[in-house]
């Protein structure tokens, strides 16, 4: 075949090369294959354009309508060229925190939040026995489900990810919190406040809280046992007899939050204290705020949590049969609250082993505390002059 009679379009005897037409006034039409192909490759290259057209319009539209409904917040997958600056690393914090708190969230939008530390989280540390106490009952094993990891260092971070689907590393800028704190240091302090300060920011975002020490061991669902009208409520070292008593003396390591301006405004007054009670930790500090008009003004329902049902060392829950955690306060030194922990775990193992042989259940109780001593944490008097409630004189 003649190739440059081919590309002119002139005559070839190849019948592959044309296409025969019949035209109406009978004659016969000659037409170049290639042409014909040409002009259905024309037509599909229209075609994608079109479909690029549309799909540009639709993601042009996401992104207006993303904007409308957050104006100040940067696009999930955007990266600032000029640099990160605070903000941006915040935004994005924030960001990564909603997703996480979303997805654990139950339909109230609840969530069991605790913190951890290298220390803590170590392999048969304290991290292990938490989450151990969680998977020995169905009605608290669930609750894993909703429960939020927080790691204040890198390689808490990492160890959670191994062993839990819902972590979250909350850095700090310049601290180190991943060392074992002890009580009363600098850097046992910061790990406080730090953690009052996110759980602020979780109230701002819209989600209620349980906080859980991860000292905190969990035997039944506590959902039935707190108090549907509260705001705010909290366990207890020590509690007195009613739950309205402000004398009762709280625990931080263990409350439920409910997300309104009212808890949103009491966190912040929470942390702006801090300056007005310089060296002393969240505790003590709300020992002395929760006396405070502030409170009754903004509306603030406060409620204290029997010990009957969410017990510690200090004061422990008597009744196996009632209680739905136990915490390992009153005690300084992770080895000695390990050490008790453990035991208390095999406690709650041996009563549940004895569910039916009722003779045997009314005469088990904790073997704990041991090494965690109550002798040098006596519930202070309150009569007494110059004590301040929350010491442990």
């Amino acid at each position: 075949m003649d190739t440059e009679a081919g590309k002119g379009g002139g005559g070839t005897d190849d019948p592959s090369d044309t296409v025969s037409l019949v035209p109406p006034d009978g004659g016969h039409l000659h037409l170049d294959n290639r042409n014909h192909h040409h002009h259905h490759h024309h037509q599909s290259s229209r075609h994608v354009k079109r479909i690029l057209l549309l799909f540009m319009v639709i993601v042009a539209t996401c992104l207006v309508l993303y904007r409308s409904v957050y104006p100040f917040r940067s696009l999930p997958w955007y990266s600032n060229s000029h640099g990160h600056d605070e903000s941006s690393t915040s935004e994005k914090r924030v960001l990564k925190l909603e997703t996480i708190l979303e997805k654990t969230a139950m339909a109230d939008k609840t969530v069991i939040i605790t913190t951890l530390n290298e220390a803590w989280a170590a392999p048969n540390s304290i991290f292990d026995i938490f989450l151990e106490s969680f998977r020995l009952e169905n009605n608290t094993k669930k609750l894993l489900n909703h429960l939020v990891i927080v790691a204040l260092d890198q390689k808490a971070y990492d160890r959670c990810a191994t062993l839990h689907p819902h972590c979250y590393v909350l850095n700090t800028t310049g601290i180190d919190f991943s060392n074992e704190a002890y009580f009363m240091t600098t850097i046992y302090l910061e790990m406080m406040w730090r953690r009052i300060d996110f759980l602020r920011s979780v109230l701002q975002i819209g989600y209620n809280f349980i906080f859980t020490d991860a000292d905190i061991m969990w035997f039944r669902d506590p959902f039935p046992r707190f108090y549907s009208d509260a705001d705010f409520q909290i366990a207890c070292d020590y509690f007195y007899g009613h739950p309205s008593d402000l004398k009762n003396l709280p625990n931080g390591g263990f409350n439920y939050v409910k997300s309104n301006n009212r808890t949103i405004k009491f966190y912040e007054f929470w942390l702006a204290s801090r300056k007005t009670y310089p060296g002393l930790h969240d505790q003590d500090v709300l020992n002395k705020i929760k006396f405070d008009p502030f409170l009754s003004q903004i509306g603030l329902k406060m409620r204290f949590l029997d010990t009957a049902y969410f017990g510690g060392f200090c004061q422990p829950s008597r009744d196996m049969g009632q209680v739905c955690t136990m915490h390992a306060n009153c005690c300084v030194g992770l080895e000695k609250k390990i050490y008790d922990l453990k035991i208390m775990q095999e406690d709650w193992k041996r009563f549940l082993s004895l569910q039916n042989n009722r003779k045997a259940l009314q005469t088990t109780s904790w073997t704990v505390p041991q090494k965690c001593r109550l002798s040098s944490f006596r519930p202070p008097d309150l009569h007494k002059k110059n004590v301040q409630p929350g010491s442990n004189n």
